[in-house]
């Protein structure tokens, strides 16, 4: 007997296996069922059963925050891929949970002819996500997944891939093309002027405090050390408190809505403020008087929330190692 031909749906399991996805969020339904059918028979991924899809858009979310990898969630036609945008928005706004959001709709030859549950995800997820599409032929449904994952991972943001149900039935086409997108993005490196102005800011300054977000992650060791050198106190986002406050004896808590009066005023009475890999959202919480310095690595955030005197667009780790010499 001949081997059956792959379907689309087996193509789509196939490459976010491949990309490294373990676990999917979502409720069944008639237009999934052919991915329900792919992941029970590939057997590389756990179908996680959620009682909502929008529980299963922020668990995804959660888990790429925790891993760092590519997380996904998916919904069925009408109500059920709506269901996803609360998570979305949440996941699309941290700006570190790479998340793949499967929007499965009615079939393709329904659309425009206010068919029993359509939408037009387009316009639906477009101010959630990086990358936003819908596939409508066998040729295009592998080159866009790849597209969705590759923006999700490389922008940490979510990946929309519109997936019609009559096309996961169709016999899959293979595509040559990259299939695995890196997930190590390129950091920047710091200006050397920069790093020595910031320097002569904080030797200069009696009272220095550090402020951190997520970004700052991998820069926490020398983000205690440069505490340690000038005795200044750390504060961080609600994000990244889990990162900044075990065994740091320099942790003031968080400022903001949950915030506390420990951090607040330690980065209102400092002569220099440091951020760090933050895009803390309440900006009437800043500061509005003293030296603020930030580094970020991503440029499009310096200066967008606070009164930035100093900005260095450039990966925090590496930043903090070129600094560190300097002070004293």
């Amino acid at each position: 007997m001949d081997k059956k031909p792959k379907t689309i749906a087996d193509q789509v399991v196939d490459m976010i296996a491949g990309a490294g996805v373990k676990h999917l969020y979502a409720i069944t339904g008639d237009s999934l069922n052919c991915v329900n059918d792919a992941v029970r028979r590939d057997g590389r991924i756990e179908w996680i059963h959620v009682r909502h899809e929008e529980t299963g858009a922020f668990a995804a979310g959660a888990e790429a925050m925790l891993t760092g990898k590519l997380a996904c969630c998916a919904g069925s036609s009408g109500p059920g891929h709506v269901h996803l945008i609360n998570g979305l928005y949440d996941n699309n706004r941290s700006n570190c949970a790479p998340v793949l959001a499967i929007a499965s709709t009615c079939d393709s030859s329904q659309f425009g002819t206010q068919y029993f549950q359509e939408t037009d995800t387009i316009r639906l997820f477009d101010d959630c996500s990086v990358y936003n599409q819908v596939a409508n032929t066998s040729e295009q449904a592998p080159r866009m997944l790849q597209a969705a994952m590759q923006y999700a991972i490389e922008k940490k943001g979510v990946g929309v891939f519109g997936l019609p149900g009559d096309l996961t039935q169709k016999d899959a086409v293979e595509i040559n093309t990259s299939l695995h997108p890196s997930s190590s993005p390129r950091p920047i490196m710091p200006d050397d002027d920069e790093i020595t102005r910031l320097a002569d800011v904080i030797n200069k300054a009696e009272k220095v405090t550090i402020y951190c977000g997520i970004g700052a992650e991998k820069a926490m060791p020398e983000i205690l050390e440069l505490a340690r050198l000038i005795k200044a106190p750390v504060g961080s986002t609600v994000k990244a408190k889990f990162m900044v406050q075990p065994e740091n004896v320099f942790f003031v808590g968080t400022t903001g809505l949950s915030g506390f009066t420990s951090c607040y005023r330690a980065m209102h009475e400092a002569e220099v403020l440091l951020l760090i890999g933050t895009d803390f959202p309440f900006s009437p919480f800043m500061p509005k008087e003293n030296f603020i310095a930030q580094i970020d690595q991503r440029p499009e955030t310096i200066g967008r929330r606070a009164n930035v005197s100093l900005g260095i667009a450039a990966d925090s780790k590496l930043a903090l190692k070129k600094l560190l010499p300097s002070i004293k």
